[in-house]
């Protein structure tokens, strides 16, 4: 065996249909097209799901439910995670820096400790959100479960016209002392 005598594996390569070619080759004339029509043309392209004007699936299924905009992803990570991460590394301080190193969690992550597993060590968490179960465990071993607080933006006071109330709250003051003023006068 050498490479002068290689070869494919018998009926792994398949020869062109060479369209077009004479009516000797069976393909001449249409093309293997048929006659007449959009599809014996070039450049034809049918929609994704057409079916000849049959009303596509995609449209007789019903569609139902909504994406909530508002929602909230977490990463979660359970206790028994926490737990090997805690024996493996010797850590009595767990936060999302150690997460992000060991992988669990990605950088913009939020983190979400949940209670699957059991934990047997004192260490204190950091973390975005808690279980019940979770955070009751933390605390049953003398750990602390703390929360993530996230900086919120200061707005910037807005440059806003006095309201109309403001205006006619000081209107009555002037005119007390402007018929204050007459009184004195006379």
């Amino acid at each position: 065996m050498d490479l002068s005598n290689l070869k494919p594996a018998k009926g792994s390569v398949k020869k062109n249909k060479r369209l077009g070619r004479g009516e000797g080759s069976t393909n001449g004339g249409t093309s293997a097209r048929g006659h007449n029509g959009q599809k014996s043309r070039s450049g034809y392209s049918k929609k994704i799901g057409f079916e000849g004007g049959q009303q596509p699936l995609q449209r007789r299924v019903p569609k139902f439910g909504f994406t909530n905009i508002n929602r909230v992803e977490y990463s979660g990570v359970n206790l028994d995670t926490l737990q090997t991460l805690a024996d493996t590394k010797k850590l009595k301080k767990i936060d999302k820096s150690v997460l992000i190193e060991n992988g669990l969690v990605s950088k913009n992550d939020l983190i979400k400790i949940l209670g699957r597993g059991e934990i047997s060590v004192k260490i204190e968490v950091l973390a975005d959100a808690y279980s019940a179960t979770a955070k009751a465990a933390i605390e049953k071993q003398g750990g602390v479960a703390g929360l993530v607080t996230i900086k919120k933006i200061e707005e910037k006071p807005s440059k806003e016209k006095p309201s109309a109330k403001a205006k006619t709250e000081e209107a009555p003051k002037e005119k007390a002392a402007t018929t204050e003023d007459k009184s004195s006068k006379e």
